[in-house]
């Protein structure tokens, strides 16, 4: 199994960066002992498209194009469930566990989601209706992910 966090824009160097590496990095490693062999960063760049339904398709496509064949997509986006931490890695752990090669979370641009990838998604979560800064919803998905590899994995780190 592998995961991937692909998200629409590049992040630059800097306190979140960091912050979304060290996540990872607590991630990949807990990650292991569930099975996952890697845990990806992928970055497609914003849609230059004139309008917004242009930007989105522009974007899908990128998103599209890079995930793994065969992928789980778990979409981000404000209209989605919002589930409490042990919730989130249930889903995870049964995505995990249903031999899926591949799953990714997807974090669109600020434009939101094209709809036709946003319906293809397994599932649509959200982390809450205040609007964030795309680097910070990378960084609570990637400690959201470390959190659910803890909770799966019996790791004190999720105290309840």
């Amino acid at each position: 199994m592998r995961l991937v966090l692909a998200a629409v824009g590049r992040m630059k160097a800097g306190p979140e960066r960091e912050l979304l590496d060290r996540y990872v990095s607590r991630a990949r490693a807990t990650a292991r002992a569930l099975g996952v062999s890697s845990l990806d960063l992928i970055e497609v760049d914003e849609g230059r498209g004139r309008s917004a339904d242009e930007r989105r398709r522009e974007e899908a496509a990128a998103l599209v194009a890079r995930l793994p064949a065969g992928a789980v997509v778990i979409a981000l986006d404000e209209r989605g469930a919002s589930l409490t931490s042990p919730a989130f890695a249930g889903r995870v752990g049964r995505i995990i566990d249903g031999g899926a090669p591949a799953l990714a979370f997807a974090v669109g641009g600020p434009d939101g989601f094209d709809e036709g990838f946003r319906s293809g998604a397994r599932e649509v979560v959200s982390f809450g209706a205040a609007t964030m800064p795309h680097q910070l919803v990378r960084v609570v998905l990637a400690e959201q992910v470390y959190r659910a590899a803890t909770i799966l994995t019996g790791h004190p780190y999720h105290r309840a």
